[in-house]
């Protein structure tokens, strides 16, 4: 076969140029896209009787179809791969506030919470909101990672804009009664607040927080900024608040309702027991071929159908173990009928270690969702 040159062909252009040089077909791109269909015969046909090897062809169109997949044009390509090469000088010399700018774009490729969960895999401490040192957006100090106001579920712009004006010209907030003086805010918005931790600078429980909240606010409006008001809180008559023992892992419940995900690790919330038995994705290689059982908080999954007369459902899964390494799954179609994804969570699986050019991955046989019990049986 000759070499085919061409160094400015747009990517379009390129099937047809493949075609041209070795079929001597002559066709226009939009031609080939709308006849696409015939285009496949015509091209075994031609072959044949030009007497090429059959499995030549059948290469060649494989590699035609495959680069229909992916195709990129030659300036497309530069642009990303300068944006690749920046990326992975960041990622690799600046990894926590390479992270931390992720985050701040509400992930990437992944959501939010698996760049969170790399961040503190690579020794970042992440702490909640502060009412007198967060931002609107996730900030850096040293290894310490500060969720922004803007991560956390139900909390209008207004109140996140509001507080920051507020802490910019009056000051830092001295205590709750303080805050609630000063920002127009409602009960559901500020029980938010507190639940996240976010008062925690007063060293007061939150559950003394929420009552107090609940005394403040509930069946009323808060006033407006610019409403002059001869009474504040603090001038209300003092209720003594019960004292209640805080749960073990309440900060983590409260993150998932707030969040959408816990800031600790997720296998923090399952019982030891869970682990006897299991091995992580590392040691893949010393059991390939074999039966194992694995641990995998989900980050991904996708859907896909198998190549057949009948074509059926499977999925690809990528997993997180508890040593932080993640790991892709194969889910075939007879495994997915019975054990299927569930959301995201920490899941059991039992499956077949398999290797493909070096790269190991797990058959999945069954697969069961954990919960987290140890929320289950404190809450």
């Amino acid at each position: 076969m000759k070499v085919i040159k061409f160094k400015s062909v747009g990517f379009r252009c390129w099937v047809v140029v493949i075609h041209r040089s070795f079929n001597s077909f002559n066709l226009r791109w939009r031609t080939f896209v709308r006849r696409s269909h015939k285009v496949k015969k015509q091209f075994f046909d031609r072959c044949k009787e030009r007497n090429y090897n059959i499995n030549l062809v059948s290469e060649v169109w494989r590699q035609i179809e495959s680069f229909a997949n992916y195709a990129f044009a030659k300036g497309h390509s530069a642009s990303y791969a300068v944006e690749s090469y920046q990326s992975l000088f960041l990622k690799a010399y600046y990894p926590l506030e390479y992270m931390v700018a992720t985050i701040n774009n509400f992930g990437g490729f992944y959501s939010t919470e698996h760049y969170i969960q790399e961040a503190r895999l690579k020794g970042a401490s992440i702490v909640p909101p502060c009412i007198n040192e967060a931002q609107k957006i996730t900030t850096i100090k040293g290894k310490t990672i500060m969720l922004g106001f803007q991560h956390i579920k139900n909390l209008d712009n207004r109140v996140v804009n509001d507080l920051l004006f507020q802490r910019t010209i009056n000051g830092p907030y001295n205590d709750l009664e303080d805050f609630v003086n000063r920002v127009s805010i409602n009960l559901e918005m500020l029980i938010n607040l507190i639940r996240v931790n976010a008062f925690r600078f007063t060293g007061i429980q939150k559950t003394e927080l929420l009552w107090k909240a609940h005394f403040m606010l509930s069946g009323s409006i808060k006033k407006q900024r610019d409403q002059a008001s001869l009474f504040d809180y603090v001038n209300r008559k003092k209720v003594a608040i019960p004292s209640l023992t805080p749960i073990k892992h309440e900060d983590a419940y409260d993150d998932i309702e707030n969040f959408g995900f816990p800031l600790c690790s997720p296998f923090d919330l399952i019982e030891r027991k869970e682990l006897e038995g299991t091995i992580i994705s590392k040691r893949f290689k010393d059991f390939k071929g074999r039966k194992v059982k694995i641990l995998g908080y989900l980050v991904h999954q996708k859907k896909n159908m198998t190549r057949s007369n009948d074509p059926q459902l499977m999925s690809f899964g990528t997993f997180m173990d508890y040593a932080g390494e993640f790991y892709e799954s194969v889910h075939f179609p007879d495994s997915l009928r019975y054990y299927k994804f569930k959301g995201k969570g920490i899941y059991q699986m039992e499956g077949r270690v398999t290797e493909d050019f070096g790269h190991y991955s797990l058959d999945v046989i069954r697969m069961t969702k954990l919960a987290y019990t140890k929320l289950v049986d404190e809450v």
